[in-house]
């Protein structure tokens, strides 16, 4: 029973190629239960909305073997809290500015939630000075003491904070543009839960690639390019693409200054954190969507399907060929992207 349970919080995953297969009912997916090589993830904000179940998850995978949690209050609970979970890996939780860097000491994978949420009628870039300030002190301490790891940013807005982290590397000397991803993997979750629903298929079994950036009318679902190939009319195409962009308030909304996209956030970046880890190993074709340094667009971060292996993104796949809506969604996402970007780097650089 207690195998059956954890399998089953760790299905979604979707490891590819599993040494061990373990069933859970009819829905089983395959699990990769071991691992060739010992991981240490650092989350940063793990005390949030998103830190605490995003840690939950890690705590949930062979992936990982020591999972340090950084925030500035409450860490040391939460980090007690998850090591009575019957796993391998190890929880530390470290408080404060003074305890950041023994938190990311050794990490091969950080991912960062830390920052405000979204309340109703915040945009995005609402959050910016904030969340900027904390991106950027985050990404210097990994600079100082983990120079070489993956680096996750799920902080808002993201097609700002990416470029401040790439600055902040670039400044320190140790800029790998490999290494830094944004996470906007639950805009592809999202498309894919919409297009299950749709169809009255298995979201799991469905793969739209979503490029461009992470916020509004940058959010660009490739439902041309969606497996399996779906056919609808212009009109619902549109409804499933404006959904899309908006998800993110449905959920502010709906929460009613409860919160933001948290647990949601927390599963995506989780999977993301997951697939960063196989590609380490060394997993072939380990493939996800992500928001990084590019040069596919004239905007200089873009997010594409990538490759990830042994040092990060080991190849960018490109936007693909898109259709004559879709080339519409790109040129409107352009402007508002590379104003964005150029909005993370003058923060970094004033």
């Amino acid at each position: 029973m207690k195998s059956r349970i954890r399998s089953a919080i760790t299905m979604f995953s979707r490891i590819s190629k599993p040494q061990t297969v373990i069933s859970v009912g009819k829905h089983a997916k395959n699990l990769c239960t071991s691992s060739q090589r010992n991981s240490k993830v650092a989350v940063c904000g793990a005390s949030g909305g998103i830190g605490q179940p995003l840690s939950l998850l890690l705590k949930n995978s062979p992936l990982v073997s020591e999972l340090s949690l950084y925030d500035i209050v409450h860490t040391p609970g939460v980090a007690a809290d998850l090591s009575h979970i019957e796993t391998r890996a190890s929880v530390k939780g470290f408080n404060g500015p003074e305890q950041l860097r023994d938190c990311l000491k050794g990490s091969d994978v950080v991912i960062i939630p830390a920052g405000v949420p979204r309340k109703p009628g915040m945009t995005r870039d609402d959050l910016f000075n904030t969340n900027a300030s904390i991106v950027r002190d985050l990404v210097q301490a990994v600079a100082e003491v983990a120079p070489k790891a993956l680096i996750g940013i799920i902080s808002n807005p993201v097609n700002s904070t990416v470029p401040i982290a790439s600055e902040v590397l670039q400044k320190a000397g140790v800029y790998d543009p490999n290494r830094v991803f944004g996470v906007s993997t639950l805009d592809v979750v999202r498309a894919n839960t919409f297009i299950g629903e749709a169809l009255n298929l298995d979201p799991a079994q469905v793969n739209v690639p979503v490029i461009g950036g992470h916020s509004g009318v940058t959010i660009i679902p490739v439902f041309s390019q969606a497996k399996p190939s779906v056919n609808f009319p212009a009109d619902k195409i549109k409804a499933l693409t404006e959904r899309v962009q908006e998800a993110g308030t449905e959920v502010v909304k709906a929460k009613a200054g409860a919160g933001s996209a948290t647990l949601s956030m927390a599963y995506a970046g989780a999977r993301f954190a997951f697939a960063l880890l196989r590609g380490l190993k060394g997993e072939p074709n380990v493939i996800e969507c992500s928001y990084v340094r590019s040069n596919v667009t004239e905007a200089k971060y873009f997010s594409t399907p990538i490759q990830l292996g042994p040092n990060g993104l080991q190849k960018n796949l490109g936007i693909g060929k898109l259709n004559d809506f879709e080339n519409e969604l790109l040129k409107t996402a352009l402007p508002e992207l590379k104003k964005n970007i150029e909005k993370g780097e003058k923060f970094v650089n004033k």
